[in-house]
């Protein structure tokens, strides 16, 4: 059995990594938020301790670890605000634990640097969870591109509406500087998903970027992209929003629909099991779509000229 700690217990994710906690024979020991309404720790792990407060959770690992504890912690899982996984994951491989953290792994490329030295420096290593890359649908599709012959461009159309109410903006999420923006917070495994079924990034065009919504072009190995990301919920198609559905979600390739709505509520527990099979991505396997979503932020637009997604036009 390993011993786990987890930092960011109150927020939306929380729960999925402490039911793969539970689910993969492991225990909960310790966690952490600055907010209080974590009664849902009760369902998964009630005798865990919780901190508010950062000094004290770091003071109380510290001291399992200093005092060779039956209960030091092997794992941190970081559920936290995303302009803090960097700082937490330090703290988990200083604390001579792995790391676990949710994405985006890191806001900037030059983030993941620095983390590969204090790897190295520990002998601790970062794990990510990238879940859809467990996913049934994506890996069969993956193995279906790479066994078609090596020049092949398929034509992707991606597709991403979930819809937010008026606190998304007033949150965390919708300040630049902490969450990375649209691309960085709701595209980012989107953009890991397409690298690692077309393979390299070549070309990375924006077309529209706001505090809402985000759109452009990917032009990768084995694919173009064109992608639409948006949090309002006036994106929604007509008739999918007429139904009361406030998200849509579309991935086509060459025209044809890729089926992957279901399938999702086992995936972080998959990821926890490869995990601790010793087969987790790390730092390097987060580059191509940190890179990714660091560009968006970043570029200038583009004119709507050219290949760009047919949700702008409206």
């Amino acid at each position: 059995m390993k011993y786990f700690a987890l930092i960011g217990a109150a927020g939306y994710i929380a729960p999925r990594h402490m039911h793969a906690i539970k689910a993969t024979g492991n225990e909960l020991v310790a966690a952490m938020d600055p907010n209080d309404s974590v009664g849902i720790i009760d369902s998964h792990f009630p005798n865990a301790d919780f901190f508010t407060e950062f000094e004290r959770f770091d003071r109380h690992v510290d001291k399992m670890r200093r005092a060779n504890h039956s209960k030091s912690i092997h794992y941190v899982s970081i559920c936290s605000p995303n302009y803090l996984h960097d700082s937490h994951m330090r703290f988990a491989l200083r604390s001579g634990a792995d790391a676990i953290c949710e994405k985006p792994l890191v806001l900037n490329p030059w983030n993941i640097d620095a983390l590969q030295v204090l790897e190295r420096d520990t002998g601790h290593k970062v794990n990510t969870i990238l879940q859809l890359r467990v996913h049934p649908s994506i890996v069969a599709l993956r193995e279906k591109v790479q066994s078609q012959p090596r020049d092949t461009k398929h034509e992707v159309d991606l597709t991403y509406i979930t819809s937010r109410g008026h606190w998304y903006l007033r949150s965390w999420k919708g300040d630049l500087k902490k969450s990375g923006g649209i691309a960085t917070n709701i595209g980012v495994h989107f953009f890991d998903m397409l690298h690692f079924i077309f393979g390299e990034l070549q070309e990375n065009v924006v077309h529209h970027s706001s505090d809402t919504k985000a759109a452009g072009y990917l032009e990768y190995e084995h694919a173009r992209a064109r992608w639409f990301l948006s949090v309002d919920v006036n994106d929604v198609p007509t008739a999918q929003r007429a139904a009361g559905q406030r998200t849509y979600r579309s991935i086509t390739v060459d025209g044809e629909e890729i089926e992957f709505s279901g399938g999702f509520t086992d995936l972080h527990d998959r990821s926890y099991e490869e995990i601790l099979a010793g087969r987790g991505y790390g730092l390097e396997d987060n580059r191509n779509a940190i890179n990714t979503v660091s560009t968006i932020r970043n570029a200038s637009l583009a004119p709507l000229s050219g290949d760009y997604h047919p949700f702008l036009k409206k």
